[in-house]
């Protein structure tokens, strides 16, 4: 018995990666980045990279890269979705977007009953006014009998140098559907945060516009003069742009007190703030170095996502910066899969579906059933309002 794992949105493997480490079995990502195939194949190299829109995809071209899938396996779907969509920094936001991603995964459900579903994005996703294709996965998810949890956490309860909120949704067919529990934090009996200091002081300095030439991935961004000026007035270890003196300040910023971490220094004993795509960019976020005259580089923003340093990214210093960023965490992935791997190893073969074969064909059916419950809750709606 093992879980076969499908990674949809795979992006740079940060999912894959984290399942792994937790003994679940990936056999396939897919992504319709192309910039992203080289760092997750070569970090990968026994996973399929598939470079396919979510929208076009389906389960019998999933199902036939699916080789190696017993009787006595389960089938875990994993769709984190780019953030962007749903992001609160945001603000052409479009709901579009949001049916376009999630209900095609709600189609990929139908179709495949996978046993267990893992979802982690943003906590915006379930604030989509209506009925959202978050609240619609929901009620597909119960009609098809899939117990289901969800909650907004914070990626540092798990071990990762960083505060992340993210929501993550979590399905099971055979029972309750497992859940990772807070283990670290600032409460009695969890351990300490990882800070910034933990993830990064090992790495070598480096100037600004500079790339180390044995650590790879060690890469800092340019500073123009005028923002290097700056950066040498802010002082180490959490100072920002309001210790500037009066000359060194942005006139979009004199009448203006919003954003205070922008151009701001990490600091050491704490974990990093949320970072973004563009987290190696002084100018967009408390992303400078807590003591260099420098903004992080890509390795050590790949260290705040928890990927080890064996883990190699590939493109130019802005395309690795994106795939870091929208990354989900290597080690939130592993704690959540290994509760998978737990719940699965419990169920020793007990209440297991049937085999791919016989499930396919009662597919149909099962869809025609999950429509018709929507249309019932889409009428009670409309009724209501």
């Amino acid at each position: 018995m093992s879980i076969v794992g499908l990674d949809i949105f795979c992006g740079a493997g940060g999912v894959t990666c984290g399942l792994r480490k937790a003994g679940i079995k990936v056999v396939v990502g897919v992504e319709k980045n192309e910039d992203c195939r080289l760092t997750f194949t070569q970090n990968n190299p026994a996973v399929m990279f598939l470079s396919e829109d979510v929208r076009t995809l389906t389960a019998r071209s999933l199902a036939s890269h699916i080789h190696s899938i017993g009787d006595s396996d389960y089938l875990l779907l994993a769709a984190c979705a780019p953030c962007q969509p749903f992001s609160s920094q945001n603000k052409n936001r479009d709901e579009a977007l949001d049916r376009a991603v999630l209900r095609h995964v709600e189609r990929l459900v139908r179709q495949m009953h996978p046993d267990f579903l893992f979802i982690e994005n943003v906590p915006g996703l379930q604030r989509v006014s209506g009925f959202s294709a978050f609240r619609r996965l929901l009620h597909t998810l119960r009609a098809l009998r899939y117990k289901t949890k969800y909650q907004v956490v914070d990626a540092a309860w798990y071990g990762v140098p960083q505060h992340r909120r993210r929501l993550v949704l979590t399905a099971s067919l055979h029972g309750d559907a497992p859940w990772a529990d807070q283990s670290h934090g600032a409460a009695p009996g969890l351990a300490p945060f990882a800070t910034v200091r933990r993830a990064i002081s090992k790495y070598p300095p480096i100037n600004a516009g500079e790339e180390h030439p044995t650590v790879p991935n060690h890469v800092a961004a340019q500073l123009a003069e005028h923002n290097l000026d700056r950066l040498q007035a802010t002082p180490g270890d959490g100072g920002s742009r309001t210790d500037w003196p009066s000359g060194l300040v942005l006139k979009c910023h004199r009448k203006h007190e919003g954003h205070p971490d922008v151009y701001g220094r990490l600091r050491w004993d704490a974990p990093a703030p949320t970072l973004t795509t563009k987290c190696t960019s002084l100018s967009n976020g408390r992303y400078g170095h807590p003591e260099q005259h420098r903004a992080i580089s890509a390795r050590e923003a790949a260290a705040l996502q928890s990927f080890d340093d064996s883990y190699m990214f590939y493109g130019g210093i802005r395309q690795i910066t994106r795939q870091i960023g929208n990354a989900v965490p290597p080690a939130l992935a592993e704690k959540f899969g290994a509760e998978f791997a737990a719940h699965a190893a419990a169920l020793d073969g007990h209440g297991k579906r049937p085999p791919w074969g016989a499930l396919t064909k009662k597919a149909p059916t099962t869809l025609r059933r999950a429509k018709k419950g929507l249309v019932a809750l889409q009428k009670k709606r409309a009724q209501i309002l």
